[in-house]
C-alpha cells in the first residue's frame, strides 16, 4: 500500500528525473552530428557517383581505341 508520503516522493522523483531530461542536451548534439555526418555521406556518394561515370567512360573509349587498332 501506498501512503501519501510514498506518492508524493515517486512524483518528486519523476519530476527531478523530468528537468534532468530536458536540461540534458546531449541527445540534440548527437542528432546535429548524425545529421553532418549523412550530409557528408551524400556528398561524398554523389562526387563518386560523377567520377565513376567519367572513369567508366575513360577506359570504354580506350577499349574501342583499341580493338580498332588492332
Amino acid at each position: 500500500m501506498w501512503t501519501k508520503a510514498g506518492k508524493e516522493d515517486g512524483v518528486s522523483a519523476i519530476r527531478m528525473t523530468a528537468r534532468r531530461l530536458r536540461s540534458d542536451k546531449r541527445g540534440a548534439t548527437a542528432i546535429e552530428y548524425g545529421l553532418i555526418a549523412a550530409l557528408i555521406v551524400i556528398a561524398m556518394m554523389t562526387g563518386l557517383s560523377t567520377l565513376g561515370g567519367g572513369s567508366g567512360g575513360m577506359w570504354t573509349g580506350l577499349s574501342t581505341k583499341i580493338q580498332n587498332a588492332g
